[in-house]
């Protein structure tokens, strides 16, 4: 097998990567990214909301994709740092381990706001001009100076890319993450009428959005910290070892 296709099909990787594009979604469906949907789209594209509404699409399609890429190389730049960080600190990677899950349980709570204070938003005094040039550059702003906003998701995704020891698997899974937070955006490009009403039904649901989301985030650390974790990725390594991958 292949570097590439250890690294993709590894155990772990397959157990972390669905829950890295959940908690992505989680993210998009937070409070302080929903609400102002409407407002980046307007803005990476410079269209008026009228305009929005009128389906221009291939417009709105090319700003929302520089944005969602403008944060991704923040996020997998993160994964990256965090991946690497995890190589060099194998030697102690249990006691790593629980501590992670248990900041990731404060996560979890925090993000079902029962640790006040650690939702906060820090954003950037100068936005780059409005439209399709400048889209990128907001996109790097929204990964930079929104993470401490959406930092209970981002963090549990971080934690698990130490427990990958790997640059290459945590940026794989800040890539999941991405994944689950960049498509809401796109959905919303390609039918922005319907996106608005299914993001009003969202906003009529936030306590169990942010109850359904901290949750997830808690179960994930007490699999870290109880070392279920680690038993869950054995069982899927061995499942998936009688496969053949395509690469």
């Amino acid at each position: 097998m292949s570097t590439v296709s250890e690294t993709v099909v590894s155990g772990s990787l397959v157990a972390a990567a669905p829950l890295a594009a959940l908690a992505g979604l989680v993210s998009f469906a937070s409070p302080c990214v929903l609400p102002l949907v409407p407002g980046y789209l307007s803005y990476v594209t410079g269209m008026t909301g009228a305009e929005l509404a009128e389906q221009r699409r291939g417009r709105l399609l090319a700003g929302v994709l520089l944005f969602v890429a403008g944060f991704s190389v923040v996020f997998v730049s993160y994964g990256v740092i965090f991946g690497g960080l995890g190589r060099w600190l194998l030697e102690y990677q249990d006691t790593i381990t629980r501590v992670l899950g248990g900041v990731t349980i404060v996560f979890g709570l925090a993000f079902m706001g029962l640790i006040p204070g650690l939702q906060r938003t820090v954003k950037s005094g100068r936005l780059p001009a409005a439209g399709l040039a400048g889209a990128p550059l907001l996109g790097v702003l929204f990964g930079l100076g929104w993470t401490p906003c959406i930092g209970p998701t981002l963090g549990a995704v971080q934690s698990l890319a130490v427990t990958e020891a790997s640059a290459e698997r945590g940026a794989l899974l800040s890539l999941a993450y991405c994944l689950g937070l960049g498509l809401p955006f796109v959905a919303a490009a390609l039918a922005y009428r319907w996106a608005l009403g299914a993001f009003d039904a969202v906003k009529r649901h936030y306590p169990l959005v942010m109850r359904t989301g901290g949750g997830m985030l808690v179960l994930i650390g007490v699999l870290l910290v109880s070392g279920l974790w680690g038993d869950l990725t054995i069982e899927l390594r061995s499942w998936i070892s009688g496969f053949e991958p395509v690469i």
